[in-house]
């Protein structure tokens, strides 16, 4: 008898155990975009681009790699947890140089970033 519970739950498992962003692979990936993002788009200002076309350059250019990506964690991360970690990513690796420190600069950069990332990809989603 115990078996048979044991075969149901190992072909059926139940939902708590699903992967969810909780998941370190999805932190692992997750890290990934933003540091890649984070990347682009300050080399991008460095290199005199204004931040709309640097925005919208990193966010096409990291979208890119993502969709090409065969990494099914994707499907886990959250846009908002996202959008979080690379305006916490942005800041901290070149914010300062254009005035953005702070949770200020991480909020402000994240609802700018949430506003081009809607106009440059409304059909897309960094994570799916």
């Amino acid at each position: 008898m115990g078996v048979f519970f044991l075969v149901i739950y190992l072909f059926n498992p139940p939902i708590g155990l699903a992967f969810d962003t909780s998941d370190p692979s999805v932190s692992l990936l997750q890290n990934r975009i933003s540091n890649n993002f984070s990347k682009k788009y300050c080399k991008a200002i460095q290199n005199g681009f204004s931040k709309d076309e640097a925005m919208k350059s990193a966010i096409v250019k990291t979208e890119n790699i993502i969709s090409f990506s065969y990494n099914p964690q994707k499907k886990w991360i959250e846009k908002d947890d996202l959008a979080n970690q690379i305006s916490l990513q942005v800041v901290n690796d070149c914010g300062w140089t254009f005035g953005l420190i702070g949770k200020e600069g991480v909020d402000y950069f994240k609802s700018y970033f949430l506003e081009v990332y809607e106009k440059t990809t409304p059909d897309k989603n960094f994570s799916r």
